[in-house]
């Protein structure tokens, strides 16, 4: 007797059941990352001014260094998935001990750069006299760790790609709590000082590290993949990640991009600008957590050569991205009186920020289906598609954005050349999508 198909409201219950299962932990996993440098930030603020200062600017240099390599987990999340649809669990393993040993490797080359060239990056961002010694203590001991975040990153990309984001959730979680006793001993018990926050992070990142390479080592020798480096397995990581990387430096370029004309428009304006940038940042993170979602399930579904799924299911989520980004849309729009002095009491600071705030919070279900739809083709492993994209977008934004200061426009035309950017995403995006070219189906692309 043939089973009857599954009816179409049976079809959503099960891509409901699968996005929530990836997605909320994938938030939380999201969420706890950035709870480091908070940490950090709360306890070194107490040793003195000087010392915060050298934190932040050793801080954004290591998340900008860490934040480039994020194809590490994107496109071994993708490459895993597709071998687990294929059922194929030892291939699947084997693909994503490649992507770790590939981010050893590019860590290792990382420290080589970053050990003797502190001070001159310290210097190129700007800081002062009195908290450059800082920033240069903390950035060369914080270099350390940076294998150690590459390969959280490349393990996590091989969890999701199992269709686990649980177990990156509670290593994210005892991180956070582990690295912030360490600082508090070490930076006042044992009397290290900044110092001591940058050992108790690198302490902190190792062992995540190695909780994550110890499932990974037992799910390789449960299923008989080999750990050791093969250089083939390495090189097609390295190929299947560079499109990738173009992708993040197109769109880290945009990013810095809107700071530094805030910057241009006045003390008021760059204040505004944090503040706003900040919400969005957070926002993205409930966003990405759908993405995250989309990169494991239409990996499998191609992997497992079920196209008619992988389209359902990208169906199923731009609606989950359009409804959680009008949710937070509303939110921001209902809490902006509250939120916005939560961060500033100057009015002038509050006023250029409210109608910066209200673009975003109406750009929201835009940025929902983008999130959505990148999550998708990169789960498809349509890694070149992305890179020409985010090219055109960024070359779409910046003669946008460069005419606002020219023009005498405010911060509220700067995010209005943001919402274009994000709108020009989300476009390209469809027209991909749409056409259907990403959907190739089997273990490899």
């Amino acid at each position: 007797m043939t089973q009857a198909p599954a009816t179409p409201s049976a079809t959503r219950r099960r891509h409901d059941r699968e996005i929530v299962a990836l997605a909320v932990p994938a938030f939380g996993a999201l969420v706890a990352e950035p709870l480091f440098v908070m940490a950090d930030s709360a306890i070194v603020g107490h040793l003195g001014t000087a010392q915060l200062a050298g934190l932040g600017v050793a801080s954004a240099l290591l998340t900008t260094a860490v934040s480039v390599f994020v194809f590490l987990a994107y496109a071994t999340t993708a490459a895993v998935a597709r071998r687990v649809g294929a059922g194929d669990l030892q291939a699947a393993i084997r693909q994503g001990m490649d992507g770790i040993w590939l981010a050893l490797l590019i860590g290792g080359l990382v420290i080589a750069a970053a050990l003797p060239s502190a001070p001159a990056l310290v210097s190129l961002f700007g800081a002062s006299d009195t908290a450059a010694p800082y920033a240069t203590t903390y950035l060369r001991i914080s270099a350390l760790g940076i294998p150690a975040m590459l390969v959280v990153l490349a393990a996590t990309g091989v969890l999701r790609g199992l269709q686990n984001t649980r177990t990156p959730l509670y290593v994210a979680v005892a991180g956070f709590l582990v690295n912030a006793v360490l600082n508090l001993g070490l930076v006042y018990g044992a009397g290290l000082g900044i110092a001591g926050s940058a050992w108790g992070t690198v302490i902190a990142q190792w062992g995540m590290a190695a909780v994550y390479l110890t499932v990974v080592v037992r799910g390789a020798r449960r299923h008989g993949a080999s750990l050791l480096p093969d250089a083939t397995g390495i090189r097609a990581s390295a190929q299947a990640g560079a499109p990738l990387l173009v992708r993040t430096l197109s769109l880290r370029a945009i990013l810095l991009l809107a700071t530094a004309i805030a910057a241009r428009l006045g003390d008021a304006d760059i204040a505004a600008h944090q503040i706003v940038l900040s919400l969005w940042s957070l926002l993205a993170f409930a966003l990405d957590a759908i993405a995250i979602a989309g990169q494991a399930i239409i990996g499998r579904y191609l992997g497992a050569g079920d196209a008619q799924g992988a389209r359902a299911a990208c169906r199923r989520m731009v609606q989950w991205g359009i409804a959680v980004g009008v949710i937070l849309g509303l939110l921001v729009i209902a809490a902006r009186p509250l939120f916005l002095p939560l961060f500033t009491s100057d009015s002038v600071v509050k006023d250029a920020a409210l109608p910066a705030l209200i673009l975003v919070a109406l750009s929201q279900p835009i940025g929902g289906v983008v999130f959505v739809l990148d999550g998708v083709l990169m789960g498809a492993g349509d890694g070149p598609y992305l890179a020409w994209a985010m090219l055109v977008t960024l070359a779409v934004f910046a003669p946008v954005a460069l005419l606002v200061p020219v023009f005498g426009g405010a911060l509220t035309a700067l995010w209005g050349a943001m919402t274009l950017m994000m709108a020009v995403r989300m476009l390209t995006l469809w027209l991909r999508t749409r056409s259907g070219r990403w959907i190739v189906t089997g273990a490899t692309r």
